[in-house]
């Protein structure tokens, strides 16, 4: 159960993982301020069906690893709780529909394909249940739908650089798809870049362009963009993020010929560690999510808002 709190603070809970300086130094600087407004972990221990939730918003850092937390999360969003991110969209995703919907925003995107999986749950019989299949399935012609080789393997729902391979040839095409188990994988164009820009979205609005190297996983303290290229980079980011209804998120940008392609942008836990980031980027992180979840506690916006459900939900209650 959630502990009882004071009615005339407006409160933000914060659930986490194994991140140990950005949860703190974001509660600090929330609690600091004395707006009215704090910030404090979620305790939580078992929720009845329509439980009160005692918070305004509540920033989620790792509902995707902990499945209690999510249905959590959604009964606080029925309760009339700012989630952040919204927990039904973060369910849905898929790089694959995302690769789609950026191209028809008009963002540049690597070429992309859904394979079928590889293994199934118990219960699927290969020759019963999988009659829509074509098997086996044309390699070559897979290639050529992303611009031939090499290009790239990865999880359509993973994230941090688990289950990402550049492949360079057929059979290793096969020999990786063929370890991938339930796992859903997309086909990718290889991007051979120049330059990356990975940005930290917030609010839907306020967009940090950073550089950074994923081979080498730094980021660079300042960026030397031309005002074009960053103008492009912040007005694609700002399309995606509003498209998906992310307040927190990351868009990375794999920069070819002056072409920002947009190749992972859904990251709705991102990293803010200090130690990745860096300090300038890092303080940045602490004081504008502050900024951000100060001004949704104070606002009347609710996650639910968005959905048909809310609105059957209102209509019962003004019977």
């Amino acid at each position: 159960m959630p502990s009882q709190k004071s009615k005339e603070a407006l409160h933000i809970g914060l659930l986490v993982g194994r991140e140990w300086s950005w949860p703190p130094a974001f509660i600090d600087e929330v609690n600091r301020r004395d707006e009215g407004v704090t910030a404090e972990y979620v305790k939580l221990g078992g929720t009845r069906m329509n439980e009160p939730v005692p918070y305004r918003v509540i920033v989620d850092r790792i509902s995707h690893e902990v499945p209690y937390y999510r249905s959590y999360l959604k009964n606080a969003a029925l309760q009339g709780v700012k989630v952040i991110n919204d927990p039904f969209m973060w369910t849905a995703d898929d790089k694959f529909f995302g690769a789609s919907l950026a191209d028809q925003l008009g963002v540049a995107s690597p070429r992309t394909l859904v394979l079928p999986n590889k293994e199934y749950v118990p219960g699927i019989k290969h020759d019963e249940s999988l009659r829509n299949l074509i098997f086996p399935m044309d390699w070559n012609w897979i290639a050529e739908q992303v611009g031939g080789l090499p290009c790239v393997l990865k999880d359509a729902h993973g994230g941090g650089w688990r289950d990402v391979y550049v492949v360079r040839s057929l059979d290793e095409l096969i020999w990786r798809y063929n370890q991938s188990g339930l796992l859903t994988m997309i086909v990718q164009e290889f991007i051979q870049w120049e330059d990356y820009a990975r940005c930290m979205c917030l609010g839907q609005d306020e967009i940090y362009v950073m550089r950074y190297d994923p081979h080498q996983r730094m980021y660079h303290e300042d960026h030397n963009f031309s005002p074009e290229l960053y103008e492009r980079i912040v007005s694609d980011s700002r399309k995606l993020v509003q498209a998906f209804g992310y307040d927190m998120n990351t868009a990375e940008f794999a920069i070819r010929d002056g072409i920002p392609y947009a190749i992972d942008f859904m990251n709705p836990a991102p990293d803010m560690d200090v130690n990745s980031l860096g300090k300038k980027h890092f303080d940045w992180m602490v004081t504008h999510m502050a900024d951000l979840t100060i001004r949704l506690a104070k606002s009347k916006e609710a996650t639910r808002d968005r959905y048909a459900w809310a609105k059957s939900v209102k209509a019962v209650a003004h019977t």
